[in-house]
């Protein structure tokens, strides 16, 4: 069964709509066709078309369609009468033509010889699709007749026609000089479209007398139209397939071609060209084309495409595309977001130390053009542009400087992950950049006033933290903290002292309806979750906390007021960490360096104060103990600096982060050694030549085939080990009639080859295989009908369409009737479940993204580990191999023997949509893993299906 056969299915040359108002009987349709109304005559043809289409078999229908319909002068009647010849069985079980077709040979002749050149042009594309040889041959000197037509849509399609015929196997004896009628006709024609058909049909069926033509003609291709240049293109590739040797005949054409105002013709001879020549002139003038057609085309569909060829091309030609980066990144005028991210993405790879400076300078006109609130998408641009120039500073060190004051701006943005990539690029630059340690303080403790965004001035506090080494720069930092933070106490003194006389003259206390407190998760750096906690309203504000949550409020002071204690606990280490520096400088006097400890365990302490509140205030989310031990451990340190923990907040802090840098470096560097690794060819690989293969060891290596197979969704690598995998079995063996099933999933659509075998010793009449589907699957068409013999098996295709990434089933029965019953027997088919891990692969994004997609996303699924597993790490790759998923989390952080891990995992499947999943778990007392596992989506099915998948797998 791994070996699927096709040719039980029928050609299908036309498609019905399926959404029809029900089926009509034979009766019912005989009647209307023999009724005199032309309007009653369609809907019956129509009706009797659908039928024969879903295997309804109507053989008395032919005798009154040929005395009604046949000498009909409807045009649209005519028309549908051909679809109907189309989709009628012709010939008998032997093969040999039904005696009743003769009755319309006539008709058709009569049609081809017709004044009105519409019949003339349906006829003769209704012989396209004929393969009868003993209805085609009386036809065929009108066919030929008909080239010399004065209407060129009669000739157009004259020329499809006898090419058809001449495909046939036994077309050379049915019109053995139609090369040369075509080659005369394409030689005096002047109709842009008849010429193309022309010309195509020389290509299939006579090369030499094509190129002939072609190279008659090379001085005027350049004004052909496009189609007919497009034509030219195709054989091209195909000459140059078989016979690579004449390459250079045809670059001078393709090269021609290139100078065309049709955007198809330009795109065709890129590819072309690409296909044809690994020459350094041949690829750069591909890549100016695609670039062109990349700035000049308006449709973003388009511009996506080409920018997969360029990107194909970067792979294979990275220096040669690199001349062409500026012009790329002129598509970055396109309003689409998809294809600005595209243009990025490849353009980061193309950045080298000669086109930095421009890449920069272009980087910084788009982002300051993002200030402009009128622009789709701004800050979600902004955050790609942002980084862009990150990477570029982070590569080139250079250029750091240029655009440090452009990115400081954006540290106050609305927008928390473009505020936030700022944060990290300004990090890591301090840490490479120490020459720049003066300028990125200086400026960032001016920025900081503005800062609203809790991520944001964390970050902002750590780099302070670290970078400020002197006395006289600590003094300015702590300035600058103490005026964001506002005069202390931080806590209203009638809160602390008069708490019953408070809520009897403050209602917003008595009355806790009155007071909404929004709390949200917080997803941290490791994975693990806080609360933050919002308290809005005035008159909380204004009894309780000293304007705190004012807007005119000092940052620091509203955002730890409205019960943001992880900020919290990242000032006082701020606070500690400065003190500790300035106490080992030596320069400050000992009573000096007292005041300033007394002042920070002050604000410390407030800060723990406002932790309390929940005491005080019903409803108000307490502080996490986590940020409390923080606060806790900073005054122990303040109290005792000479402990062996002064250490860890001055140097290893430090040495942590650098760490981080260098692994993260090493990673890139991995990655791009991996990438660069599939482009090598090892000297002892086998050689594969084509031509010395047989069929049985495989299709060719051609290119054709190749795009063939995938579109086919056959791998081209060998797939025999997992072939059986993909074979269901639907029925039991038992069962009057067995049923199998080879599932073929490609990207939109699944594909069932079902067999089946009647193993009765009765003929099975109408064996209708009936499906329904579950989730967001849907059946294409209704497989028709077929009469199997005893022990005789048929094949049965059913396409269906897949929309979304979700894990869908499809079930349904198999009816039939046997010989000599009336009633229909209905054998019930097991259920097939679509697995979801053939639509996901493993992606990345950046930290910040994963976090912003993760506030984002509604749908959330909550799985519990429950699984025999002892090892946390060994589990998280079981649970990256089961769901196709890429760890985000750095190796480094998960190596060694942990009780507790926590990391993050993504991917994105072929429809667009992102899989968030959180993997928290720790190694329990009796020796197991506990912990859950939560899964976010935009979609309810993929975390759905993605969790019943874990469920499943984390008990292996």
């Amino acid at each position: 069964m791994t070996q699927v056969q096709h040719h039980h299915e029928k050609l299908s040359t036309f498609l019905v709509s399926s959404e029809s108002q029900g089926q009509a009987s034979q009766n019912e349709i005989r009647r209307a066709l023999e009724s005199g109304d032309d309007e009653e005559k369609v809907e019956a043809m129509q009706q009797a078309i659908a039928a024969l289409l879903n295997g309804e078999q109507m053989p008395q229908l032919f005798i009154t369609i040929v005395r009604y319909v046949l000498p009909s002068e409807n045009h649209f009647v005519q028309k549908l009468l051909l679809l109907y010849l189309e989709t009628i069985q012709k010939t008998d079980d032997q093969g040999k033509l039904l005696p009743e077709m003769i009755l319309i040979c006539q008709n058709l002749r009569n049609n081809l010889q017709h004044p009105n050149e519409y019949i003339r042009g349906v006829t003769l594309r209704f012989l396209c699709r004929i393969t009868e040889e003993e209805l085609l041959e009386p036809l065929v000197p009108s066919v030929i007749q008909n080239l010399e037509h004065r209407h060129s849509y009669v000739r157009k399609n004259a020329v499809m026609a006898l090419s058809a015929v001449y495909k046939l196997p036994k077309g050379e004896l049915l019109v053995p000089d139609a090369p040369e009628l075509i080659e005369k006709l394409l030689r005096s024609e002047q109709d842009l479209g008849t010429r193309r058909n022309a010309f195509k049909m020389l290509s299939l069926h006579d090369q030499d007398r094509a190129v002939a033509y072609l190279f008659d003609n090379i001085e005027r291709i350049a004004d052909w139209g496009d189609v007919l240049q497009v034509a030219v293109l195709e054989l091209i590739r195909k000459v140059c397939r078989s016979n690579p040797q004449a390459k250079g005949r045809y670059i001078k054409i393709i090269l021609a071609l290139l100078h065309s105002r049709s955007a198809s013709v330009l795109y065709e001879c890129a590819t072309t060209l690409v296909s044809l020549s690994n020459a350094p002139t041949a690829i750069r003038a591909a890549a100016s084309c695609f670039c062109k057609l990349l700035v000049k085309q308006s449709d973003n569909n388009v511009k996506l495409i080409v920018l997969d060829r360029l990107a194909e091309l970067k792979k294979k030609h990275k220096d040669i595309m690199s001349e062409m980066l500026m012009d790329m990144l002129r598509a970055l005028s396109a309003p689409n977001l998809d294809v600005r991210e595209k243009v990025l993405s490849i353009a980061m790879d193309l950045v080298n130390a000669r086109s930095v400076d421009e890449v920069v300078t272009v980087l910084k006109k788009e982002a300051m053009k993002t200030q402009n609130k009128e622009i789709e998408h701004g800050t979600e641009y902004r955050a790609l542009l942002v980084r862009a120039i990150h990477q570029c500073a982070v590569r080139h060190p250079e250029v750091a400087p240029t655009v440090l004051h452009l990115l400081m701006d954006f540290l106050s943005d609305t927008n928390a992950v473009s505020a936030l990539e700022v944060a990290y690029f300004l990090r890591e630059i301090a840490e490479t950049n120490p020459n720049l340690h003066r300028d990125i303080v200086d400026r960032m403790m001016d920025t900081f006033p503005e800062i609203r965004t809790s991520r944001v001035a964390a970050c902002i506090l750590w780099i302070i933290a670290e970078h400020c080494i002197s006395t006289e720069e600590v003094n300015a930092a702590l300035e600058m903290l103490n005026s964001c933070l506002g005069p202390l106490p931080l806590v209203g003194r009638e809160t602390a002292e008069n708490e019953e006389e408070d809520s009897l003259s403050s209602p917003t206390v008595s009355s806790p309806q009155q007071t909404t407190v929004k709390a949200r998760p917080a997803v941290l750096a490791d994975g693990s979750y806080a609360t933050q906690t919002a308290i809005p309203g005035e008159d909380y504000a204004t009894s309780f906390i000293d304007a705190g949550l004012d807007a005119s409020a000092p940052n620091l002071r509203s955002m730890v007021l409205s019960g943001d204690f992880f900020l919290a606990a990242v000032l006082s280490s701020c606070m500690t960490k400065m003190l500790l520096r300035v106490r080992s400088n030596g320069d400050v006097s000992q009573s000096d360096l007292n005041k300033m400890t007394a002042e920070m365990m002050l604000t410390i302490s407030n800060l723990l104060m406002v932790g309390e509140l929940h005491e005080t205030v019903e409803g108000l989310h307490p502080m996490d103990d986590d940020s409390r031990d923080r606060m806790a451990a900073c005054m122990y340190v303040m109290a005792n600096p000479d402990s062996v923990n002064a250490k860890t907040w001055v140097e290893d802090c430090r040495s942590s982060f650098e760490t981080f840098l260098a692994s993260k470096h090493e990673q890139e560097a991995e990655e791009k050694m991996e990438e660069k690794k599939d482009e090598i060819a090892q000297p002892d690989e086998l050689i594969d030549f084509r031509h010395l293969k047989n069929k049985a060891m495989g299709p060719a290596e051609d290119e054709g085939m190749d795009d063939v197979a995938y579109a086919a969704g056959q791998s081209t690598k060998d797939s025999s080990k997992s072939g059986l995998a993909k074979v269901v079995q639907l029925t039991g063996f038992s069962d009057p009639i067995y049923a199998e099933a080879y599932v073929t999933s490609h990207q939109y659509d699944i594909v069932l080859d079902v067999s089946v075998t009647n193993r009765t010793s009765q003929t099975m009449q109408n064996v209708t295989l009936e499906l329904a589907t579950l989730g967001d699957l849907k059946l294409v068409e209704r497989p028709q009908s077929y009469t199997i013999a005893s022990g005789q098996s048929k094949f049965i295709r059913a396409n269906i369409k897949v929309s979304s990434t979700e894990t869908g089933a499809i079930f349904g029965n198999l009816v039939y009737e046997s010989t000599g019953r009336s009633d229909q027997t209905v054998v019930v088919l097991s259920d097939i479940h679509i697995d979801i891990m053939d639509y996901i692969v493993p992606a990345y994004c950046p930290d910040v993204q994963f976090r912003s997609m993760w506030a984002e996303f509604e749908w959330e699924n909550k799985v519990a580990i429950n699984t025999t597993f002892t090892n946390p790490k060994a589990f998280l790759d079981h649970i990256i191999a089961c769901t196709n998923m890429r760890c985000l989390s750095p190796e480094s952080a998960l190596e060694g023997d942990i009780a507790f891990l926590s990391a993050n995992l993504y991917a994105r499947s072929v429809f667009g949509e992102d899989a968030l999943v959180n993997v928290s778990m720790e190694k329990l007392p009796n020796g197991k893993l506990g912990g859950f596992i939560r899964i976010r989506s935009k979609t309810q099915g993929i975390a759905l299906s993605l969790g019943d998948k874990l469920i499943v797998k984390s008990k292996a």
